[in-house]
């Protein structure tokens, strides 16, 4: 015997038993079930199901019609081809991306422009769901590329980051699947990511070279001169400051927004997190205690006689020192690269982001952000959960339950 198709779609306010009332309205016409889809806006729910009914599927969309109307829902019934001729063996296909979209504020306008690029490569929108409305709102887009090849691939990816690169919203594209999920370990450049400004130009401010500093920062940040001639140059500038000055300036440190959040989030998930820098480890020491991180590598300036000589000594942690350093960390974690998150904001991140399963460039320059996986562009640190599909909500409810009583401004 042949089934007939039946898609039932309610619509109303969402309060308990609506969908215990639907299914036993199902059960007593003996039906199959395909599908089940529900979502809930600011308290409106709808619920869709595909069921497959052996006879008379008008009586079946009168059952449903009666019992629904006893929960003051709305329901919309469509049979055989009214819903398609796809046989249901077919079933539902499996998305092939994840689009993250992050805007402040996030405007219909924005969505509709991204929409329409999706539909210009053939990508079709699966699912939306909502997973921040706080600091920034953000969706979370499965999509269906028809076409899953490296090319088609590579094509969409071109396209988002063009649409990015416009400003206004922030867009993150990822392959879906266990890889998107797997991720285990996140490594922060620490100026200007994890915490606000440059330590090497607070500290060139005790000597007063702080703009010459500065002038010799922005080139390198922007790939106009290597990191490692850059700290050279900048370090000689300090020779001769009180050894006292560094912790000076490591007690007015100040952490980027969302930096404790996105720490204390990414520990309860079990991520080991740690910081590779270009900076210098007798300040970043204090923020591996402060935040409880897992792991650190940086640049070590020498001492003598109380004050800086001007030097660096050891191994200096340059661009490539940085991809070396994420790889060591996760060789000694036993977590394979492609595991990896990497966040940064300058042109010696490169490497690092490039190594990494995922780079997220974090106001950043252009030269980073043309090789990372994403780019954010808002000064919340803590957007980097919802690219890796952790919502605000949930972040909220652990705080909660750990008994943290955390204010939105």
């Amino acid at each position: 015997m042949t089934s007939t198709p039946v898609l039932i779609t309610a619509t109303g306010p969402d309060k308990p038993g609506v969908s215990s009332v639907l299914f036993a309205a199902l059960t007593s016409r003996g039906v199959e079930v395909h599908d089940v889809e529900q979502v809930v806006i600011r308290g409106r729910l709808v619920l869709g199901v595909l069921v497959a009914v052996d006879n008379d599927p008008e009586a079946l969309q009168e059952a449903v019609e009666q019992a629904m109307a006893t929960v003051a829902m709305s329901v919309d019934v469509k049979i055989g081809d009214e819903i398609g001729t796809e046989p249901f063996a077919q079933g539902r296909q499996d998305s092939t991306h994840v689009l993250t979209l992050l805007g402040r504020p996030l405007t219909a306008q924005s969505i509709y422009a991204v929409a329409g690029k999706l539909a210009s490569v053939d990508a079709n929108i699966d699912a939306i769901r909502s997973i921040a409305d706080y600091p920034v709102t953000g969706l979370e887009v499965e999509l269906s590329v028809e076409k899953d090849t490296p090319e088609a691939d590579a094509e969409l990816r071109s396209i988002l980051a063009d649409f990015a690169n416009r400003g206004g919203l922030d867009v993150s594209i990822q392959r879906s699947g266990l890889s998107r999920r797997a991720k285990r370990l996140v490594v922060f450049d620490v100026d200007s990511t994890l915490i606000q400004g440059e330590v090497i130009e607070m500290l060139a401010a005790h000597v007063g070279v702080e703009p010459q500093v500065r002038e010799i920062t922005e080139a390198a940040m922007r790939g106009e001169i290597n990191f490692t001639e850059s700290l050279e140059r900048r370090v000689a500038l300090l020779e001769g400051l009180p050894e006292a000055a560094m912790d000076e300036v490591a007690d007015t440190i100040e952490l980027t927004p969302g930096a404790r959040t996105t720490i204390r989030t990414l520990k309860r998930l079990g991520f080991q997190c740690g910081v590779v820098s270009g900076g210098f480890m007798r300040i970043i020491d204090r923020l591996v205690d402060d935040l409880g991180l897992d792991f650190a590598a940086a640049n070590e300036l020498e001492v003598v006689d109380g004050k800086l000589t001007g030097r660096v000594v050891g191994e200096v942690v340059d661009r490539p020192g940085k991809a070396k350093a994420l790889n060591r960390f996760a060789d000694e974690f036993g977590i394979p690269v492609q595991q990896c998150v990497a966040v940064g904001d300058g042109a010696n991140d490169i490497d690092m982001l490039s190594a990494a399963g995922m780079g997220i460039a974090f106001n950043a320059k252009p030269a980073l952000r043309e090789v990372a996986d994403a780019a954010l562009s808002y000064p919340y640190l803590d957007a980097i959960l919802f690219m890796l599909g952790v919502t605000r909500t949930e972040v909220e409810a652990a705080d909660a339950a750990d008994g943290l009583d955390l204010v939105r401004p």
